[in-house]
């Protein structure tokens, strides 16, 4: 263990996987061996470790900070300040809905708790997303309610040894994406974010230019609006690494009062629909790739969002609190 990764002792999960050399998800607790006393304050330790704790989110996708004092929204706050990343903030064209709570803090997706939310990197849809996502449990569950992440590219592999035409298919075309939005939030659903609150006005003008420098095509409809976007690439590039990620929805599909047909919600360029069976298939592997991270109070998880798909279990027991924050 390196000087700078004193503060930590490094250690892992049961249910872990393995990233090259490192664990997926790395887990950090505090070091009980350090010289003078073990630093349980979470926003200190990252802060001193900067380029250290990038380093390893780099290579592993995934952190998972436990056992340290981190007890409110005021606390998490600090620590994502501590870490020295840039505000991304829940702008305009997110599609989950979420309520800021303080500073750069927001709740998590607020759909119902016995909602599954399916594999997704966050706002992949959109011409400008986060890098990074932090995630803080401030109510741990009795039971369920667990995030699960995956490694993007190893999705990637196992959709291109499954799937091949569609693999190459979609890297041609790329996809469309479609999602009806209304005039007031719905937060039954996952994606129930009203127009006004995704474009942040309820001036048609204004969300009318709004969504033009994101990409996005509006059509208005009676109590709704259509919004249409791309076609963009199902796949990034990470140049470093020398691998594809799966940088795309086609498995957030979602039925709610306004989207009623989630086969028609992503879409090749051409407008074909993609085949059943590789939404089963997908789901399959991600069920199988993912890793599986029970809460506990004061967790803090860090996670690249270029290189790690994440998902939310069903709660069976509540309560649950986890928010959010997104990083440039």
């Amino acid at each position: 263990m390196s000087e700078d990764s004193l503060f930590f002792t490094v250690g892992s999960l049961p249910n872990r996987k393995s990233n090259g050399e490192v664990s997926f998800p790395v887990l950090l607790t505090p070091n009980p061996n350090k010289i003078t006393k073990p630093v349980t304050n979470l926003t200190e330790a990252v802060k001193s470790n900067r380029i250290w704790l990038d380093s390893l989110l780099h290579q592993s996708g995934a952190v998972l900070f436990r056992g340290f004092h981190v007890s409110s929204a005021s606390d998490f706050n600090d620590v994502v300040e501590a870490s020295g990343y840039e505000d991304f903030g829940y702008g305009v064209g997110g599609a989950g809905s979420r309520s800021k709570v303080i500073g750069r803090v927001y709740t998590a997706n607020e759909a119902p708790p016995e909602v599954d939310i399916p594999m997704y990197h966050e706002m992949s849809h959109a011409p400008m997303y986060p890098s990074k996502l932090f995630f803080f449990c401030e109510i741990e569950p009795g039971k369920g309610g667990e995030t699960c992440i995956a490694l993007s590219h190893v999705i990637n592999e196992k959709m291109q040894q499954k799937h091949p035409k569609f693999v190459e298919e979609m890297e041609e075309k790329g996809l469309i994406y479609s999602r009806v939005l209304g005039d007031e939030s719905d937060h039954s659903s996952p994606i129930g974010r009203s127009w006004k609150k995704t474009f942040m006005t309820d001036d048609r003008t204004v969300a009318e230019e709004r969504a033009a420098k994101l990409g996005m095509k509006l059509e208005w409809m009676e109590g709704a609006l259509w919004v249409i976007i791309g076609p963009k690439p199902g796949f990034k590039y990470d140049e470093v690494k020398k691998h594809k990620i799966w940088f795309n929805s086609v498995a957030g599909r979602f039925e709610d009062k306004l989207n009623n047909d989630p086969l028609k919600a992503v879409v090749f360029s051409d407008g074909k629909l993609s085949p059943p069976d590789v939404f089963d298939d997908c789901d399959k592997i991600f069920d199988e790739g993912c890793v599986a991270l029970p809460w506990r109070k004061g967790d803090v998880l860090l996670l690249d969002n270029l290189a790690v798909l994440h998902a939310r279990r069903p709660l069976i027991t509540l309560p649950r609190r986890v928010l959010a924050s997104f990083c440039k």
